[in-house]
């Protein structure tokens, strides 16, 4: 027998559709999206904890009894949580907005221009301000708590949007990577706004910032988290009622005395809202910075 022959009649013996085509075909793509959908479902599991408390009672989160769905939705809980006045709810969303977006935007705009300083303009101490400001990354952050809180008291920053915004706004790492970005930028683009009459300002302003909304969004939607999920520096700073922020607010749910649970779950999940938002409008940009930034995990 031909080795022609011997391999079509191997491939009759194998499994296929009613079409003809070999079953194997569908066996891979069937088995990624069972374990994505495995997976999936493990990923929303702790999001659907925290929206079934919110519309449960204090007794029957706290029973042995599992309860899949609240039946009847406890609605009153999103009504208990703005009247309590202990913990103000919409002063801490409120605060977390202006904070989020006001930093977010400033901590782009600076480290652009500083990624752009370093990485096209010429000067004699370059390099050695590039590699001082690397030297920064390797200083924990414990380290400057505490001198940078006796800067922001001795400004008189406490219990107000200057103390709680200015000491985010410088971002080194996002520096070090728009110094890269614009490492790789053409240069053909640069030397046409030469030609152009555009100094340092111009080309930053008219070309390059245009051309780098991708990683603008993408560190900028990371950033956005970043600055949302903060909790120690604005306790600190945030002194009192008017100036806390929403993870701040969350945390005076949780006491000595009592544990407010249902107050705590519709809480926690007004206050992860805005980020599932932005996370479903801008998922792609999230993982593009997520793949440029190096960040694991």
């Amino acid at each position: 027998m031909s080795t022609t022959a011997a391999q079509a009649r191997q491939e009759s013996f194998r499994p296929t559709t009613k079409r003809g085509k070999p079953l194997g075909r569908y066996v891979g793509p069937a088995i990624r999206y069972l374990v994505l959908s495995v997976l999936a479902l493990l990923f929303l599991i702790p999001f659907y904890i925290i929206f079934r408390n919110a519309l449960l009672t204090q007794r029957q989160i706290t029973s042995f009894d599992w309860v899949w769905i609240p039946n009847p939705p406890q609605w009153s809980n999103f009504t208990a949580l703005f009247n309590e006045p202990s913990a103000p709810m919409l002063t801490g969303l409120r605060n977390s907005a202006v904070i989020a977006v006001v930093q977010t935007a400033g901590q782009m705009l600076i480290a652009s221009m500083a990624g752009y300083g370093l990485a096209r303009i010429p000067y004699r101490w370059s390099n050695l301000v590039f590699f001082m400001m690397l030297l920064t990354l390797m200083i924990p952050s414990a380290v400057t708590f505490v001198p940078t809180f006796v800067i922001v008291a001795a400004l008189g920053w406490v219990n107000s949007f200057p103390g709680l915004i200015i000491p985010g706004l410088i971002n080194t790492f996002a520096a070090f990577l728009f110094r890269q970005f614009y490492l790789d930028f053409p240069k053909d683009i640069e030397d046409a706004g030469w030609v152009d009459g555009l100094g340092y300002w111009g080309i930053y302003r008219y070309l390059l910032l245009p051309n780098s909304i991708g990683i603008l969004v993408s560190l900028g939607a990371i950033a956005f988290i970043g600055s949302w999920n903060s909790f120690l520096w604005p306790l600190v700073i945030g002194q009192t009622p008017n100036w806390w922020t929403v993870q701040v607010v969350l945390s005076t749910f949780l006491t000595a005395q009592t544990i407010n649970l249902p107050a705590l779950f519709m809480g926690a999940a007004l206050a992860i809202l805005p980020l599932l938002i932005l996370f479903l409008f801008m998922q792609q940009f999230i993982v593009e910075g997520v793949r440029v930034s190096g960040i694991k995990g």
